[in-house]
């Protein structure tokens, strides 16, 4: 089961409404919806939360080193509560995967993502589940570093707040392990359209038919057998 969950951010006001701090948006979700309140510990370079789930101590934990030094904060808590690295969730932003898309994933690499390349150095494996909040990609890869350091249009931040939503909804699947349903979940952005009923077909009546004697029109009268 999942006994950590971290949220990725940068601190600060400056950077609390941009896209690089998806990670943070569900990581609070969480909170409230655990009634567990976040507060600095500088034990762990973070904010840190915990509260129990079914009996089982389960830790929050938003970095507050900077993005680029995540994986002290995780790292430093993993290793004195001693949490596998299966047992952590990682929640941040993601440039491949459109606005209001999110995916379930174990281990891989972090392509590119200077949170997940410094908490897979410093846990010393790769083998971590990762929430995967997308974000959209600006298009030009010179321009990456100010789309994440920037606020999201409002229409992607709606779609990215649904995201987060189905994500949190699937957090008692993600606490108890059972990560086959909370990928259903996670990955559903859309319900399934229902398929428009196809009309009934016209019956094909056959020129040279008669109709019946109750359907048949009368025969209009011939103009020199009409009386004055």
């Amino acid at each position: 089961m999942i006994k950590l969950l971290v949220g990725l951010c940068n601190p600060g006001p400056d950077y609390e409404d941009t896209r690089h701090n998806a990670g943070l948006w569900w990581l609070e979700a969480v909170a409230r919806t655990l009634n567990a309140r976040l507060v600095m510990d500088k034990g762990y370079h973070g904010l840190v939360a915990r509260t129990t789930v079914n009996g089982q101590n389960v830790w929050l934990l938003a970095p507050q080193t900077y993005m680029n030094l995540s994986g002290k904060s995780v790292a430093a808590l993993a290793r004195f509560f001693k949490v596998l690295p299966q047992e952590i969730l990682v929640a941040h932003d993601e440039l491949d995967i459109a606005p209001g898309d999110a995916k379930l994933k174990l281990g891989g690499s972090h392509a590119g993502h200077n949170g997940l390349r410094d908490i897979h150095a410093q846990l010393g494996s790769a083998d971590y589940w990762r929430l995967k909040l997308g974000i959209g990609h600006p298009g030009d890869k010179a321009e990456v570093a100010n789309w994440v350091l920037k606020k999201p249009s409002l229409d992607h931040r709606i779609a990215i707040d649904q995201s987060i939503d189905r994500a949190v909804k699937a957090l008692p699947h993600l606490l108890a392990g059972d990560m086959d349903k909370a990928m259903l979940l996670i990955h559903t952005s859309k319900p399934a359209r229902p398929k428009t009923p196809r009309p009934a077909p016209i019956p094909n009546i056959h020129p040279n038919v008669n109709t019946t004697p109750e359907t048949q029109a009368p025969e209009a009268p011939k103009p020199d057998s009409i009386k004055p």
